[in-house]
């Protein structure tokens, strides 16, 4: 494709309301989900058995974090099924009467899909285990000495469990599934298809060097690549020419504040308060949190995760610790204190390693 070349034809999309189109940008099949190789491949080799055989496949969990596509790859293996889909979530599942309406209404060969499964009631989670090995909920009915177990059949259905923390998962429950797959962070080449896929859909007229710069700021998440895409192609039609270039996309970023690697605010300012305040380090979580005006919980789960994986931050048992690549990052030398720190933290993970 010429790197002059607009892509994007009218599209159906083109006027959906913001909130509709993260639904209406999913993949359709296997075939149209991008990325995710090794699990797509095992994934159809699974189906097709199943198919052939007349009966529901195994039970499928999906791990890995948000926004990589376990929902998509949820709606896909019933589409790819012509099965029936029923969706709910762990939180959603408080009781295990919950749990049991929702299995008794299932048709034969239904697939069910639990997001963040780890969460669900641990009741519930004991009902699970049996619907899912024996195809049989028993209902309780009465309390205390009196209560009777009724054992009701449910039709055969696949579950397709998502979880983002697999280690809060129980064994017995874990074991249970007859599929595990864990979808692994996105390559920019990867991305870049993702987006240009997107744009099309969207009747979004972009060259394929603004797609790229989008693709590069996207942390390795097709839904954050999805969801900047539609910020550029906002700020090139009301401040542009209409067509998403990199120096547009360049721009419009810059507006978001998303750096050129995909850092955003808050994770610059934990960077900036780790950096100016506390010398790179060490420094406990808590302080940290308080320093940038956050909950504990919004900087360990929303901007830690990706400082760590871009070689910024060290998670030590003294405290969070800035990395040379971060001081490089903002511009700034590391004091001789934080080198000294870095210095010692590599020479204990040494020692530990041998």
């Amino acid at each position: 494709m010429n790197d002059d070349e607009p892509v994007g034809p009218t599209s159906p999309y083109a006027d959906v309301d913001d909130r509709q189109l993260d639904n209406a940008l999913r993949p359709r099949s296997l075939d149209e989900f991008v990325g995710q190789q090794r699990v797509r491949e095992q994934l159809s080799l699974m189906l097709d058995a199943a198919r052939q055989r007349q009966r529901p496949p195994d039970h499928v969990l999906l791990s890995g974090p948000p926004g990589l596509g376990k929902t998509t790859m949820a709606m896909i293996i019933a589409a790819e099924l012509g099965a029936p889909i029923r969706i709910s979530s762990g939180p959603a599942i408080e009781r295990a009467g919950d749990l049991v309406a929702l299995l008794t209404s299932l048709g034969p060969g239904d697939v069910v899909f639990i997001d963040e499964i780890h969460r669900m009631a641990r009741p519930a989670e004991e009902l699970l285990y049996v619907a899912m090995e024996d195809f049989r909920v028993d209902v309780v009915v009465g309390k205390g000495p009196g209560a009777t177990a009724i054992p009701l059949d449910i039709a055969p259905f696949t579950l397709v469990g998502a979880t983002t923390r697999t280690g809060l998962l129980p064994g017995p429950l874990r074991d249970r599934f007859g599929y595990v797959a864990h979808l692994d962070f996105y390559e920019p080449f990867e991305l870049e298809q993702v987006v240009t896929r997107s744009a099309q859909l969207l009747g979004c007229r972009a060259v394929p060097a603004g797609l790229a710069e989008i693709a590069g700021r996207s942390r390795g998440t097709p839904r954050i690549a999805n969801r900047l895409l539609r910020r550029v192609r906002d700020f090139a039609e009301v401040r542009g020419s209409g067509v998403v270039d990199a120096e547009t996309a360049a721009r419009a970023l810059e507006l978001y504040e998303v750096d050129e690697i995909g850092l955003d605010r808050l994770d610059r300012a934990v960077l900036d308060a780790l950096l100016r305040r506390f010398g790179g380090g060490p420094v406990g979580l808590s302080t940290l949190a308080v320093a940038v005006a956050e909950e504990r919980e919004t900087v360990e789960e929303v901007a830690e995760p990706f400082l760590v994986r871009a070689g910024f931050l060290m998670r030590t048992p003294r405290g969070r610790v800035a990395t040379p690549a971060a001081w490089r990052h903002l511009g700034l030398t590391p004091p001789p204190a934080a080198r000294a720190v870095e210095a010692s933290l590599f020479d204990a993970g040494e020692d530990a390693a041998g």
